[in-house]
Order: structure tokens, then sequence, then C-alpha cells
């Protein structure tokens, strides 16, 4: 307006709000005649029919190790001010969210007793799940978690909702949503994980950046048996596996589940940085405003994915392996990290038994030096007068007294710990039973040490994700660059104590540069450092290029069940394109002679989705066309009638010539991008 020469007007704006709220008000009144005239108003129409690759079920398709795969996961980016913070009443509005994405508080509050004990405890004990202390236990349930306590979420006390919990399946079509309101993820998962089992049944998987943690919390809440009974399986996303250890990688990284084919986990990270941007306008917003604006935007979102739903996406011989050997070499790593438990107890003793024998050691010379050092200062003050004397030996006795003292609370720590080794005759410092567990005191150092350098680098490693972000602002930007700096040295500084320590052990433990850091793809070795109390070295599953081969095989099994997934699909797809098509020509036949306006209505709000059904279908029977492929071809009479129906001025000539210049490359680039 001010390069109009107008100026600011405030009323304007609540006008303009006020004319776009009867705009879609108008839209909505018309979409529910609409839907209920087309039969899409029944109950879970939406989820049903959203994603018709994911769930447009069809008689004749052949089964797949999993029906339905979907990520979850909650954004803060959408908070919504509190505005009782202010020392004002909320505005009372009484419209409510209209859409099929959300789930109501109540649904979600059922849920909220199941975790309410782990909600409120405290920073130092909470865990989704008490672990065992052990080598072997997801370390990464304690050290990586999404949701602590509310006495680490004070920032949640200025805001009503917290943010947004959503479900998306894995071609990021928006599925469910839910607010979180005053709190961190507790218990939204359970709610929405209901709805899924509720709507889509059996044998789904779902991943979650805490999949490995919240499996538990899952069993052991009411869903448990229901999710047990359903085959449900939960997932970790792959960007979120480095940081988690590598046992936890091994059994929930996608890549080693069978039937997840190239599902990355990962469709709600793509969808918040779509919706981040909603923040600004949504932080102060009534509630009905904010719900309005995120439905806006995820009703974009998915017409965008619908649109490009069909835009398709020599190392064994050198080595000498077979087939046979990558599950073969899974396996040994899954068993040497099962066998890594806590040493018993007996074991944990006998270490503290060294660690306070060579205590005692240190007490008894330390006395013995004071009771040297005494009689040598009152020999040379015996020359002096009576005061000085009297002084010296008070001092030497204040010290000699104070080191006896240590040395009996030692005396007393030794006796108690033999006692409950039942040891008959104390071990010798350099024996062979002392230098046996002198080395485990060694390790644990060593531990100590790696696990400081495991978390530096993980840090780094999202702190460089995050400074690629385009839409990262500039000063942001320059704090994590001085960040990642600050970090760099610290890193540096780390694998320094961890080289000393690694060369302690016996044998020494292969020593780190800064070279070995820089590859992302370390981050899942530590773990096989942390936990070698043997050289693995020559072992086969621990031979670099056998992991890097184990790993190619991986996924080209997962590229073997993605396609075909991808060849369900496409019969999914084109049916669903026929039978739609089908059902839309015969209900706007009956609401042209019934109700013109609202058959003219749905011819104009359908005409888009047919253009975008005219690309779909071609790709489609390009696709089922292609050399080698394996799927159900859809009959020639079902296409011929999709194209008699289609009456749009879509231009067949200028589709065909586009497809031709970039069809067959993208499919050789999705080709070699499942090969690589």
């Amino acid at each position: 307006m001010a390069t109009l020469g107008i100026p600011y007007r405030p009323y304007l704006c609540s006008q303009f709000s006020a004319a776009y709220d009867i705009y879609l008000e108008i839209f909505h009144s018309v979409d529910k005649r609409l839907r209920a005239a087309l039969n899409h108003d029944t109950p879970n129409w939406c989820l049903l029919n959203s994603c018709p690759a994911c769930f447009y079920k069809l008689q004749d398709e052949p089964a797949l190790q999993f029906d339905w795969l979907v990520s979850i996961d909650g954004n803060n980016s959408l908070k919504h001010w509190d505005s009782t913070i202010y020392g004002t009443t909320a505005r009372i509005d009484s419209r409510k969210a209209r859409s099929d994405y959300w789930i109501g508080p109540m649904a979600v509050d059922q849920f909220k007793g199941e975790v309410k004990a782990r909600e409120d405890s405290s920073p130092d004990d909470w865990q989704d799940e008490p672990v065992e202390a052990n080598p072997g236990s997801l370390t990464c349930v304690t050290r990586w978690r999404n949701a602590g306590p509310k006495t680490r979420k004070k920032m949640f006390s200025v805001f009503h909702e917290s943010g947004i919990f959503i479900a998306a399946c894995r071609h990021r079509f928006v599925l469910l949503a839910c607010d979180m309101i005053q709190s961190g993820e507790f218990f939204y998962p359970l709610a929405l994980i209901d709805k899924l089992l509720t709507v889509y049944g059996k044998n789904g998987a779902c991943a979650y950046d805490i999949g490995c943690a919240f499996s538990k919390t899952l069993r052991n809440s009411s869903l448990g048996p229901r999710a047990s009974e359903l085959n449900f399986q939960m997932m970790v996303g792959a960007f979120h596996r480095h940081a988690h250890n590598r046992k936890c990688q091994l059994a929930w990284h996608p890549m080693y589940i069978l039937g997840t084919g190239h599902s990355e986990g990962e469709g709600c990270e793509h969808i918040f940085s779509a919706s981040n941007e909603l923040a600004r306008s949504t932080r102060h917003a009534s509630p009905f405003h904010r719900h309005q604006t995120i439905e806006e935007h995820f009703t974009f979102w998915d017409a965008d994915k619908y649109a490009v739903l069909s835009e398709l996406a020599v190392i064994q011989s050198e080595l000498g392996l077979t087939d046979a050997d990558f599950p073969r070499f899974l396996k040994e790593e899954h068993n040497y990290l099962d066998g890594l438990k806590q040493p018993p107890e007996k074991d944990r003793l006998s270490v503290r038994y060294v660690e306070v024998l060579d205590e005692l050691a240190e007490r008894r010379a330390d006395w013995d030096l004071a009771r040297e050092a005494a009689n040598n200062s009152l020999t040379a003050t015996a020359a002096g007068n009576l005061e000085q004397i009297n002084i010296a030996l008070a001092q030497a006795r204040i010290r000699v007294d104070s080191l006896y003292t240590k040395l009996q609370h030692a005396e007393a720590l030794v006796a108690h710990i033999e006692s409950l080794l039942a040891v008959d005759a104390r071990w010798e410092i350099g024996g062979q039973e002392y230098n046996h567990f002198k080395e485990e005191v060694s390790l644990s150092k060593y531990r100590t040490v790696l696990d400081d350098l495991e978390c530096l680098v993980v840090m780094r490693l999202f702190e460089l994700s995050k400074l690629s972000l385009s839409g990262t602002g500039y000063k942001l930007r320059q704090q994590i660059g001085k960040a990642l700096q600050r970090r760099s040295e610290a890193i540096r500084n780390a694998i320094n104590r961890y080289n000393i320590q690694a060369a302690v052990l016996n044998p020494p433990r292969q020593k780190i540069s800064w070279k070995d850091i820089a590859d992302y793809s370390f981050l899942g070795e530590f773990d096989l450092l942390r936990y070698s109390r043997t050289d693995i070295r020559s072992s086969d599953w621990a031979t670099p290029a056998h992991r890097e081969a184990t790993t190619k095989y991986f996924k080209l099994c997962r590229a073997h069940e993605e396609i075909t997934r991808l060849n369900v699909e496409v019969h999914r797809l084109h049916t669903a394109i026929h039978d739609e098509e089908l059902h839309i020509s015969t209900v706007t036949r009956d609401l042209l002679v019934s109700n013109p306006q609202l058959g003219n209505e749905l011819q104009c709000q359908w005409r888009p989705c047919m253009a975008i059904n005219v690309v779909h279908s071609f790709r489609l029977d390009r696709i089922e066309r292609l050399p080698g492929f394996s799927g159900i071809r859809v009959q020639q009479d079902i296409i011929d009638d999709v194209n008699d129906i289609i009456t749009s001025d879509v231009d067949l000539d200028a589709i065909e010539q586009e497809e031709n210049d970039s069809l067959t490359q993208d499919m050789a680039d999705y080709l070699q991008s499942i090969n690589d």
C-alpha cells in the first residue's frame, strides 16, 4: 500500500481476514455437499483414499511384507502463544477445525495417564524404559531422546500448544495431526498409532526417530497387545540413525528390515521443512485461525504430492563372496554385540578391588613419607628452643594423623571388598590377578573418552546438516559456524585423549585421526571400538571391505523389495484413477440433471485433477510398457475408458513429447540410484 501512496489502515487487515474466512466457509460448504454426493463423507474416507498408491488395495495384487508404511514425528515450530501470560482473557471462538487431519484432545488424553509417571520424573532418572546399564544395551535410549521431563521443558509454560505431532505415508501425504498441548512428545504417538491401527489394520510399520525406545513404551501401553496381534513394527528413520549406536542401527534401521524397500522413514521431516514457514503467521493467531492456516497448507501440500505421485523415481566377485556371506556377517555382528554383557558382579568388585589396592598403596606411601619428614623435622629443630620444637611437633602430628586416618579408611574399604570377594590372601600389586583386572580399569577409562568423542561427532554432524539448510537465517548460520569451529577444536582434543587411552590398552586399539572423524559414516563404528574387549579386526564381518559390501548387499535387497512395491503401487494408482474417473463421471451426469449448479461446480473442481490424471495415466502406461516390468498391467479397455472420459484441453501430444525427452532418463537415474 505504501507504493500506492496509501497509508496503512489496521481495519483493512481485519476486513480482509473476515472476507477470507467467508471465502473459505463458502468453499467448505460447497465441498461438504460435493463429498456427500460423491460418498466421500464416510468415516475415515480421507485416511483410506488420500494416497491411492499406498491404500487403494486390489484383490489380485501380490502380498507385501508390510501392507502400509508410515512415519510419525513432532515439530515445535508451530507453537501457539498462550494469551493468558499477558494477563488477558483469550477471545472466545466456537469454531473448530474442519478437516479430517486432526485428532481431538479427548482422543489424545486417554493415553495421558499411561506415561504420566515418566513425564513427571526427575531429569536424573528419566528414560523411556529402564535399561540395564551394560555396554550391550541400547544406550541411545538414555543419550538421545525427544521428550524429557517437564523440568527440562520450561518454555512450554508460555505456549498453549507447544507444536504439532503428525503421521505421513511413505509418499509424504499428511494422514493425521494433533496438537501437543503444553508438553513434549509423551503420549501423542500412542494416540496416532491407535488411529492408524484402527483404520489400516494389520501388517503395518512406522518410522520414528526414537522408535527403538518408543517400541517399549508401546509394548507396555494398553495398545501393546493389539499392536502385537496386528504385527505392527517400529523403525528408526534413516537420517536419525546417526544418533543411535551400532547395535540399535542393526535392529531398527529400515535397510536391515525385510520388506521396507527404500523407505527412508523421514517423510515428516520433509513436511516440516515446508510447514516451518507458517510459524510467524500462526504463533499469535486464534486457535481456529491457526488450525485453518495449517489445514490449508497441508491441503496444498497433499495436492502437490498427488501431482508428482507418478514420478518414480561387481564388488561381490572381487572379494570372493556369495549372497549367503552377507546375512552371515550381519548375524555374526548381532551375536557379537548381544554377547557384550555387563561383567559379572564379582568382576566389577575385582576391578574396584584393584582401584582401592592402588589407593591403599598410595596412602601407605604418603603416611610413611609424612612420618619420615616428621622425624627429620624434629631432628633439625632439636637444637632450637622449646617453643620451636612444640610448633614443629604439632604440625607433624596433624599431618601424620590426617594421613593415618585416610590410610585407615583405605584399609577398611579394602577389607570390606575382600570380604565380599572372599579373598583369603591379599592380592599383590603386579600379580597375575591384579594385572588382569588392572587392564579392565584402563578399558573403562577408554570407553569414557570414546563416549565423549562420539557425542561431539554426532553434534557436529547435526550442526553441519543445519548449516546447509537454505531456510536458515544469516545470524543463525553465523552462530552455528562459530559453534562448529569450537566443536572442531573440542573434537581434536577428544581425539588426543582417546588416542592416549587407546595406546594404554593391551593390545593397543587403533588410533583415530581427524580424517577418520570427517567421514560421516564412521559414526556407526564407535560402538564397535567401545565394546572391543578382544581384537575383532581379523573377523570377516569387521573387515572394512566386507562391511561396505554387506551394506550394499542389503541396499540391493531393499531395492528388489522397492521394485515389487512400486509395481503394486503402479497398478493401484492406475486402477484408482480409472475407478475415480468413472465414479466422478457418473455422479456429474446425475447432478447436472438433479442439481445443475452443484454439478457445474463439481466439473470445475474436478477439471484440475482430471488434467493431472491425464499425466499420471500417460506415465503409468509408459512405465508398464518398459522392458522388464514385472507388475500387473492394466487392461487396455480400462485405459481406453479413461481416455474416453477425459475431455479436458490437455495437449497429449505435448505431454508425450515432454515425457519422451525426460521419462526414460528419469527412470534410468532412479534405477541407478537404487543400485548405488
